[in-house]
């Protein structure tokens, strides 16, 4: 199963897909690889992990020495090589940062080649959680163009709400197909919980799940601590929990 957490910035989906993984990592049940899209990439300090090196790190290495590399060595296997090398390991999960994206000069073929290695590498896993790219970049680029379950977090705004509406056009016109795709509204005050089916009316897309605000994300991401390390009693970390288990009964 891959599980891409998408939605325009600011809206928290890199703390739904942090929460989510862990969630999923309690259960003991699923070879677990995380996948941090995003160039800003959040996903290992939140999940408390140190990247040494990203997939746009190897890229940009490879490109430059590319031309000084010996017949007899292939390109393919020194990207996959360092791809590996790269993946950060921990008994919970797997994680892989894609990092910077492109500079200067033609990426197409690099691009490419370290698709089809990720691509490769996601197969050992039995769930894949992505953290995307905020607002439509990642569907233009077509990096999660294999997802399972696309999970769109938004506040409750009108901008948000948009943005999910115009995602899953945008995948409609790319002729991007999901098996699923949610609704997730985060940082929602007990007086907008009775007001989502409103908030959400004319938008095609259910909502599989709401996160109330919490004081504690804030205090988390103010201190620089691994939102992972969320005491049980989180009003957030248990809202994500009902989103995994519904996701994982699908």
């Amino acid at each position: 199963m891959i599980i891409a957490v998408s939605g325009k910035g600011g809206t928290g989906k890199t703390m739904v897909a942090a929460l989510l993984i862990r969630r999923l990592s309690e259960m003991d049940r699923y070879e677990l690889l995380a996948i941090d899209a995003d160039p800003d990439s959040n996903l290992p300090e939140a999940l408390g992990v140190k990247v040494e090196k990203t997939i746009g790190d190897i890229r940009e290495d490879l490109l430059e020495k590319r031309d000084k590399m010996p017949p007899t060595m292939s390109w393919r296997s020194q990207l996959e090589y360092d791809a590996f090398g790269a993946m950060v390991e921990t008994d919970k999960f797997d994680l892989i940062a894609m990092g910077r994206p492109e500079g200067k000069g033609c990426y197409c073929a690099a691009n490419h080649v370290l698709r089809e290695i990720i691509d490769s590498i996601a197969k050992n896993y039995d769930i894949v959680v992505i953290d995307a790219e905020a607002g439509l970049e990642h569907l233009s680029r077509r990096t999660t163009q294999d997802v399972d379950i696309m999970l769109i977090v938004t506040d409750p705004s009108k901008r948000g709400i948009t943005t999910a509406s115009r995602i899953k056009e945008l995948a409609g016109e790319m002729e991007i197909k999901f098996k699923e795709i949610f609704i997730i509204v985060n940082r929602v005050t007990p007086d907008l919980e009775s007001r989502i089916p409103e908030f959400t009316e004319g938008v095609d897309i259910e909502v599989i799940g709401t996160v109330p605000e919490d004081g504690e994300i804030t205090e988390y991401d103010f201190k620089g601590r691994p939102l992972i390390e969320l005491p049980p009693d989180s009003k957030a970390l248990n809202a994500v929990n009902e989103i995994a288990d519904k996701i994982t009964s699908l």
